[in-house]
């Protein structure tokens, strides 16, 4: 129980910074949200728990933000901002990635006390790190475009919650499959590789269907000086 309420705490402060990276940042800060939320995404997932005797990774709640970014990205300043920002997205994990392999070549000296905790958390084989980027990529440009088309038919202020949800848990289960197949297809059995895959997805569910009330304050800040959808039309 103690996994749970923890991490109960953990969502709302994790949200919470992302109010405040919006409120006192503005669009800027939805990019640096972006950049950063990525990185710390894929390093907390290689940390496992144990909640109700379900084994998970780390991460989702992390993950799931960046889906709430780029709806509000989507919301207050158009679809070409949203995809740039997963443009920025993807270029922080590929740099990311490459530089840290490559730290990882350099011998240590014999006194080194941070080779080993590196290589656990940056060692990930190049399967995980291909799944990893290839979900990325093709689910965040889904739910950019999701977004923009369930929008065309729920354009009101108060449908923000259909747009939100319902591009966001199509493209999370895109998300879910495209790494889960790529990372475990073959290393589990069917039966083990299918529960991995509808219990990620159902906490990536639970949590987006939280974050909405966070996305409805986030949409009422407007930061000085920065024109939003409806202002530049």
């Amino acid at each position: 129980m103690f996994n749970f309420f923890w991490g109960l705490i953990y969502m709302l402060v994790n949200l919470t910074f992302f109010l405040i990276c919006y409120r006192w940042f503005g669009k800027k800060g939805l990019y640096a949200w972006i950049g950063v939320a990525t990185v710390i995404a894929n390093i907390q997932v290689v940390k496992t728990i144990d909640m109700f005797g379900i084994v998970m990774t780390l991460g989702n709640t992390m993950y799931v933000s960046l889906y709430l970014t780029s709806d509000l990205l989507n919301e207050k300043y158009g679809r070409q901002e949203a995809k740039k920002a997963v443009w920025f997205g993807f270029f922080t994990l590929i740099m990311t990635t490459i530089l840290m392999q490559m730290v990882l070549v350099f011998q240590p000296q014999p006194g080194d006390l941070a080779q080993d905790s590196l290589k656990t958390i940056f060692g990930l084989m190049p399967r995980l790190a291909l799944g990893s980027l290839t979900a990325y990529f093709i689910s965040q440009f889904l739910d950019v475009r999701l977004y923009s088309w369930i929008r065309r038919f729920y354009p009101l202020r108060n449908q923000l919650w259909i747009r939100n949800n319902g591009s966001t848990m199509i493209s999370s289960f895109v998300d879910t499959l495209i790494f889960c197949s790529i990372a475990f297809i073959g290393k589990y059995s069917f039966d083990v590789w299918l529960e991995i895959l509808f219990t990620t997805y159902i906490i990536k569910f639970a949590l987006t269907a939280v974050g909405t009330p966070f996305l409805y304050i986030a949409r009422n800040f407007h930061p000085d000086g920065e024109p939003e959808l409806d202002q530049v039309k």
